[in-house]
């Protein structure tokens, strides 16, 4: 224990000193995108920095009066705090872009070379003070941009408000308050450790600024589920009468063994994303992957040694007595013994269901939120509803075309033709830039940069009207941020069917080798399958659709985060590894104990019921915490895992499992002799002698078992 006091300490001691700044990269090398922008830095012109807008809205224009008075004042004042900006007004001569044609709405544009976080929250200190000074009941003022992220981190982490619905879940579980402390310990040093590991890790790699809280999220998920797993074994060899430093052996040697192997596999999972060669999802998944690595060697560390501690006091201040060997699950059996009278029911009913909940995963679309989806209640969501209605909804995310040329002439075909696509709301005329070598033309398009027709446009600009109107010979690339957003969403989309196909075939080997079944295996990669899809289809009805937006305060409806369909595909898949293998592990440990195939499943399902019920309640209460936050990235992310979980706890493992176990008996075991010779041999919560420990109540299903 001293040793992992120390550890946590040293790491969060090295992550202050010496941690990185969170950098949100979402460059896609190779891309058109990344073309345009570097064509635009080779010709010398200035490509990067945060930019901000201060919007000015009034009954009357902005052009006379007191009005007039308190936007230059405004304008004066963002000079002088931010004095390494570059600040345009809407009344300068420079920004007669930037007032709307009736002159009642404009806006200060700011923009600064590439900052830390912590002088973005600075930033945006100020330009919050400016909006709060100047605003008043004749002049409205709200601030937009991405210098005014850091205002919205503010409250309660959703961390905490998990870990508090975790202590209820786990007093109600174990009845106990040291036994509920135990889990608790474990998922706050995961958290605490994983967070610091991202901090060191942004000297690395790109660790975008939702890196930490996601690996935070993960971390108290899985250490309190590990936790839980380990704890329950221990406390039943402790009613078993099995003295605690055997108790604690056994725990190891069999819930040890499955945290290793559960862990393991969200790492091995989590790691496989970095294949995918994009800056964002690699920094998001080497945090998730070394705080889960962290958290489960806490559970088969820093665990034992505190139950070695606590000993067979760990039930002491306990809020209900303890059930007694055998006593647990009478429940779960019943409900087991209801299944299995008619699997085959139970088992196409919980598959309809997870399929109409896949349904709207066909219609998933990957993109990138703006400001446009924030709550009302946000001063960004007000600042780009003000600039939408005045400007367009196209003016937040104008495309830039960029041409290797000299000669704004090249471009003159092109812009006629953009003037009349009906997706373009205006295009400016080509014009040179930078040291001469460059030509661009601002396209604003008709639409939002989170709406398909804006993807649309993009792909026929670069498919239909630049191909149709630039002579051979000359380079024309269409970028800015609307274009780069569409082509990581293509990227990613491309690619997701290979992952998932990866992410099950995976699947399908592990646990092959660990239950040595192949229709065993094959349920399982079938049933994963559709409790993903499920999960995504939740995502997408309430994310994309806007179901329930209103009531869960998230804004507006926008395509689904171009990077969180894989980071949710690879963390289900581990989640759910760990859920089969705790369930299907007791399964076989009792069928080759001696009973029959369908008694076996009912006494499986009656051991694991109560835990699996508590930890899938605890990580739908930490991962949905999080859509009580601000930011919709976290907000999506924790709900596609809370539905994940909630459907593999209940419609999967409660019901589909046992349903498609009771169909297939004893060939659910069956694996040809040729290929169990040439598997390796894994074994997984299996105590150590095997001996035989079922209630006498199933005796008389052991005729199920064969001669």
């Amino acid at each position: 224990m001293t040793a992992w006091v120390l550890l946590v300490v040293g790491l969060v001691a090295a992550s202050g000193a010496l941690g990185g700044a969170a950098s949100d990269d979402y460059a896609l090398p190779g891309s058109e995108s990344q073309a345009a922008l570097d064509l635009l830095a080779d010709a010398g012109l200035e490509v990067s920095g945060d930019q901000a807008q201060v919007v000015f809205h009034a009954a009357d224009p902005l052009t006379g009066g007191p009005v007039r008075d308190a936007v230059e004042a405004a304008t004066g004042q963002l000079r002088e705090v931010l004095p390494g900006a570059t600040v345009v007004g809407p009344l300068d001569p420079r920004g007669d872009h930037q007032l709307s044609a009736d002159g009642r709405t404009g806006y200060t544009s700011v923009v600064l070379p590439d900052l830390t976080a912590d002088d973005l929250h600075d930033v945006a200190d100020e330009l919050a003070a400016v909006r709060d000074r100047f605003a008043g009941a004749d002049l409205q003022v709200e601030v937009g941009g991405v210098l005014l992220e850091a205002e919205q981190d503010g409250g309660p982490p959703s961390e905490v408000v998990g870990i508090l619905a975790a202590v209820v879940v786990l007093v109600v579980a174990f009845g106990s308050l040291f036994a509920m402390g135990l889990p608790i310990v474990v998922g706050v040093v995961g958290a605490v450790s994983g967070v610091a590991a991202v901090g060191l890790g942004a000297n690395v790699v790109e660790m975008p600024a939702f890196a930490a809280p996601v690996a935070a999220m993960i971390a108290i998920g899985v250490g309190i589920d590990y936790a839980l797993l380990v704890v329950t074994r221990y406390r039943e060899a402790l009613a078993a009468g099995t003295a605690p430093v055997d108790a604690v052996a056994l725990a190891q040697a069999t819930a040890g063994r499955s945290v290793l192997f559960a862990g393991t596999t969200v790492v091995i999972a989590s790691g496989g994303l970095v294949l995918m060669d994009l800056a964002v999802i690699t920094g998001v998944a080497l945090g998730i992957a070394a705080s889960v690595l962290v958290t489960m060697l806490a559970a088969v560390t820093l665990l034992p040694a505190m139950l070695g501690l606590l000993g067979d006091r760990i039930d002491r201040f306990g809020l209900r007595r303890r059930t007694t060997p055998g006593g647990e699950g009478t429940l779960a059996r019943r409900w087991s013994r209801l299944v299995r009278r008619r699997p085959l029911p139970w088992a196409l009913a919980a598959t309809a269901l997870l399929v109409v909940l896949s349904v709207p995963a066909l219609d998933l679309r990957l993109g990138f939120a703006d400001a446009g989806t924030r709550p009302t209640s946000d001063s960004a969501r007000r600042a780009y509803d003000l600039l939408a209605d005045a400007f367009g909804p196209g003016t937040s995310g104008p495309l830039v075309v960029a041409a290797d040329t000299d000669d704004p002439a090249v471009l003159s075909e092109l812009v006629t033709a953009l003037g009349d696509d009906p997706g373009v709301a205006h295009v400016t005329p080509a014009a040179v830039v930078g040291d001469g070598t460059a030509v661009v033309s601002q396209v604003i398009p008709t639409t939002g940069p989170r709406s398909a027709s804006t993807t649309e446009l993009v792909h026929r600009i670069r498919d239909v009207h630049v191909p149709g109107t630039v002579g051979d010979g000359t380079s024309v690339h269409v970028g800015g941020t609307t274009a780069a957003a569409v082509d990581f969403a293509d990227y990613t989309a491309d690619r997701l069917p290979v992952f998932v196909g990866v992410v099950l075939g995976l699947a399908f080997l592990l646990l092959l080798v660990v239950f040595r079944g192949l229709l065993v295996a094959v349920k399982a990669v079938v049933v994963n399958l559709l409790s993903i899809t499920a999960s995504l289809g939740a995502v997408v009805a309430v994310f994309q659709w806007g179901w329930g937006v209103d009531l869960l305060d998230l804004g507006a409806a926008a395509p689904v985060e171009a990077w969180a369909p894989m980071m949710l595909i690879a963390i289900v898949f581990g989640l759910s590894m760990d859920y089969e293998v705790f369930l299907l592990s007791r399964v076989r440990e009792v069928h080759d104990q001696g009973l029959g195939p369908g008694a076996a499943v009912t006494e499986g399902l009656a051991r694991t019921a109560r835990v699996i019920t508590a930890a899938a309640a605890i990580m739908v209460c930490v991962f949905g915490s999080f859509v009580l936050g601000s930011s919709r990235e976290l907000q999506l992310f924790g709900f596609g895992l809370a539905a994940a979980v909630l459907l593999d706890a209940t419609v999967v493992r409660m019901v589909l499992v046992p349903a498609v176990m009771g169909l297939l008996g004893h060939r659910a075991w069956w694996l040809p002799a040729a290929l169990d010779r040439r598997l390796p041999h894994l074994t997984v919560e299996r105590p150590p002698g095997g001996e035989a420990s079922y209630p006498s109540h199933d005796l008389r299903d052991r005729k199920e078992q064969p001669a």
